[in-house]
């Protein structure tokens, strides 16, 4: 462990990056969601508890690393904030903590959310970053997210140091119709080329990926500073890796040096604990941050929202985020009937249906993650895989169904889930285990959207029904 000279105020104690929190310490997410349910549970709200969630707050900040004087300051404003002389009306002291914790949090972590903008046609896009920040992947997620809102898309290698740049850029975009382009030995000649290629072959939008580079490699930083006045793209797009932390910010300012950065992707979000501190340590670059990385999929990236991004690490949810991601992936549902379905009106077969169809996003506790229900976040990876895999055997068990069935559960006697087992060919407690979970989903739903504070005891039952 190491000192800290914050001051007063702040907690003292910083454990080293890395030290012991992958095996030991819970994620920051945990942490925010138990020092919040800590401060909702206590039985008074006065200036010792208001401490008390700010000190445990702080420690989360710092697991997360964010800069020691950020976390000073985001603390300070909740103490200021705190006790106004008068409280809002129609709030309690207790929520409207809670909503300037949010309010704060966002700040600190950017509070303006991305946008898609497309001025002109084709725009330009330079991608750049540090070798190993999965540059090129995010480059072929960005190509096929744009793709999916329509543009037409084409992307260029300009990497000319890594061999497999190309290949591997053909590989992930193989059956997007995203044309990768690779033509020459020097990267300012392969990316004039395919400029001049796609321009005339009337795409949107071109992507171009460079070579990976440290800010500290000047021949690289000058290979990149020729070929942004080269070509002089429409937006530079610098992509950080998440693991590095506050570490970050100062990459954004080199980078922004040598070729001015228009927006930034956050690579690895979904497995970085230090998450937080590269994310505030960009916003206070006043940078943009316009994709995070959330997985190593094709589809897994998405704008970041500030909001729904806080949001999900208190567990309130991020519903907006969860109907984009919806549509992005293709899946067959509507926006209204997929706000139905999130307030709980939603029958046999449509959950099971469902089911089958976002699989098509990913795990399921990607999606569950963007849920507004307390508790189903932490659910055991392994319980997820599981319930993953019962998905399959639940549909064959929706198929032995009569229509009547299917959208009335509760007619469902002993004979009649015999007969639905041995018509799907499973046992009749795979059966009762789906009519168990498809109860428990509606109930969970609709209590989280009443009183989403009040789900606590359910959560250990959600974690067994799952597998």
């Amino acid at each position: 462990m190491e000192g800290s000279s914050a001051g007063p105020g702040i907690i003292t104690l910083i454990p080293r990056p890395g030290f012991l929190t992958r095996v030991f310490m819970p994620s920051f997410s945990e942490m925010l969601r138990n020092a919040l349910s800590k401060f909702r549970s206590a039985a008074t709200v006065d200036k010792k508890t208001v401490e008390e969630l700010i000190r445990d707050i702080q420690r989360a900040l710092l697991i997360a690393d964010v800069n020691v004087e950020l976390i000073k300051k985001f603390s300070d404003r909740i103490r200021e904030r705190a006790f106004p002389k008068e409280m809002p009306p129609g709030i309690s002291r207790r929520d409207y903590i809670i909503k300037v914790v949010y309010e704060e949090l966002v700040k600190l972590l950017g509070e303006k959310p991305a946008e898609i903008k497309i001025p002109k046609k084709p725009y330009v896009m330079m991608a750049v970053g540090i070798q190993g920040t999965g540059k090129t992947t995010s480059v072929a997620k960005i190509a096929n997210y744009l793709r999916k809102m329509g543009y037409r898309v084409a992307v260029i290698c300009a990497d000319t140091y890594r061999p497999g740049a190309y290949e591997q850029l053909k590989q992930l975009l193989d059956g997007k119709d995203i044309p990768v382009f690779h033509d020459g030995s020097k990267a300012v000649e392969i990316a004039v080329r395919g400029l001049k290629r796609f321009s005339e072959e009337g795409y949107d939008v071109i992507l171009i990926d460079t070579a990976g580079r440290h800010k500290n490699q000047e021949e690289l930083m000058k290979e990149m500073k020729i070929l942004q006045e080269s070509i002089k793209p429409d937006e530079v797009i610098l992509i950080v890796d998440a693991t590095i932390g506050q570490v970050a910010g100062e990459h954004a300012r080199a980078f922004h040096q040598a070729a001015p950065v228009g927006s930034i992707v956050l690579t690895k979000m979904d497995t970085s604990a230090r998450g937080g501190g590269a994310l505030s340590a960009i916003a206070e670059t006043g940078a943009v941050i316009k994709f995070i990385g959330t997985g190593e999929r094709l589809e897994d990236i998405e704008l970041f929202n500030p909001k729904g991004y806080v949001g999900r690490l208190l567990g309130i949810g991020d519903l907006e985020g969860l109907l984009e991601r919806i549509k992005l992936a293709e899946v067959e549902v509507s926006e209204e009937r997929a706000k139905k379905m999130l307030r709980g009106e939603f029958t046999l077969e449509e959950f099971v249906k469902q089911l089958r169809e976002v699989r098509k996003m990913g795990p399921l506790s990607k999606l569950l993650s963007k849920l507004p229900i307390p508790g189903l976040p932490e659910i055991p990876q392994d319980a997820m895989r599981e319930a993953e895999e019962r998905i399959e055997k639940w549909w064959a068990i929706i198929q032995s169904m009569t229509p009547e069935e299917r959208s009335d559960p509760s007619i469902l006697d002993a004979s009649r889930v015999r007969r639905i087992a041995r018509g799907a060919g499973v046992a009749e407690g795979d059966v009762k285990a789906l009519l168990r979970q498809y109860k428990l989903m509606k109930k969970l739903i609709k209590r989280a959207r009443k009183a989403p504070h009040k789900l606590a005891s359910l959560r250990g039952r959600a974690n067994i029904s799952l597998v």
